[in-house]
């Protein structure tokens, strides 16, 4: 018998629960890897856990599903609060053994009646859609599709769910010959424009800055009909994140090009990096203002943090990431860079009833 309950997310590594929270994050990255055929995705619990203590700002819970007392399932339920919440971020996982059993939709069900109680009224869903033959599922955005007789892709559309996004995940494989070519977009951007670096924490002066480039990130990300509310960011909250993140054994490593007539940051674009120098390092948020288009800054940030990661954390053997379809710039950015397609996400919307 299938049985549902909530999970305690523990407090620090070791902690109480901490077993079967391990347990729950192997369900998920184990069902990441055989989606998209490689477990460089994966963070190990350690890692997996300080992104979920934000309580006050991201309020998560986690549920599990158990067969005599083993998990097999799990479900995260996930809200910013803002002023108004109506917007909740769902994920399931089941293994690959119980599929059809009735966990997945048990899980739901559960997620579903969570959302009811909180007043949302709207579910978005991100799920891995692996290669699969016959009919495909078209994003409305006009880019990117998702195989329609795939299990998730069915069990989404039957749940009440429409496509409306597909996501690329991309990889580049390291060492990359980037520092001639950072040279040359450093000279291209002009002269108005200098390059910085630093590691997990933001220096005290950049701090404003960096706070308003978060909140701007949740609008300027391409979104399709998601519809995403914004993030609202302020110092406090960024001093708050990145000590939180400091308790994860990864690294973050940030670059970011000052606008020098107005000593203001244009855009900044961040590495997380593992400890282990065989593991792969995720490509983070890259953003840059609107009034600063047009001087290939993207560019020169990607190469900026690349030459930066060759240099002080060397021997990682690629960095991932991932970008919405329709973001044609970004992805020919990474194109031109050397990032390869690994696989595709579909990103999913239910406007759920008052």
């Amino acid at each position: 018998m299938i049985e549902i309950r909530e999970l305690e997310i523990p407090s620090s590594v070791g902690g109480d629960g901490w077993n079967d929270f391990a347990a729950a994050m192997g369900v998920h990255f184990g069902n990441e890897a055989l989606s998209y055929g490689t477990d460089e995705l994966a963070f190990t619990p350690a890692e997996a856990l300080p992104l979920l203590l934000d309580q006050d700002n991201v309020p998560t819970r986690i549920f599990v599903a158990r067969d005599s007392g083993r998990i097999v399932g799990t479900a995260r339920y996930e809200i910013e609060p803002g002023d108004d919440p109506q917007t909740a971020w769902l994920m399931i996982d089941v293994l690959p053994g119980m599929r059809g059993a009735g966990v997945g939709s048990a899980l739901s069900a559960k997620l579903q009646g969570v959302a009811a109680t909180d007043g949302i009224r709207k579910a978005i869903v991100y799920a891995v859609s692996p290669y699969g033959r016959g009919e495909r599922l078209p994003a409305p955005t006009g880019f990117g599709s998702v195989p329609r007789d795939n299990p998730e892709v069915r069990f989404l559309l039957g749940n009440g769910y429409r496509l409306e996004q597909v996501v690329r995940g991309s990889r580049l494989a390291l060492p990359a010959e980037v520092d001639d070519r950072f040279e040359s977009a450093l000279e291209a951007s002009g002269a108005d424009y200098a390059v910085h670096w630093w590691i997990d924490s933001t220096p005290e002066r950049w701090r404003p800055e960096m706070a308003a480039l978060r909140q701007l990130m949740s609008t300027e990300e391409p979104s399709a009909g998601l519809e995403e509310p914004e993030v609202l960011w302020s110092v406090e909250r960024l001093v708050e994140d990145e000590a939180r993140l400091a308790e994860s054994p990864r690294t973050l490593l940030t670059a970011a090009v000052e606008h020098r007539p107005t000593q203001t940051l244009a855009g900044f674009t961040t590495l997380s990096v593992p400890a282990e120098r065989d593991r792969t390092v995720s490509q983070e948020d890259t953003l840059v203002r609107r009034e600063h288009r047009g001087h290939r800054l993207g560019m020169l940030l990607k190469l900026a943090n690349l030459v930066e990661l060759q240099k002080r954390l060397p021997g990682h053997p690629a960095v991932l990431t991932f970008n919405a379809e329709e973001n044609r710039h970004m992805l020919e950015v990474n194109e031109s860079v050397g990032f390869v397609p690994i696989g595709y996400e579909g990103a999913w919307r239910k406007d759920l009833p008052a």
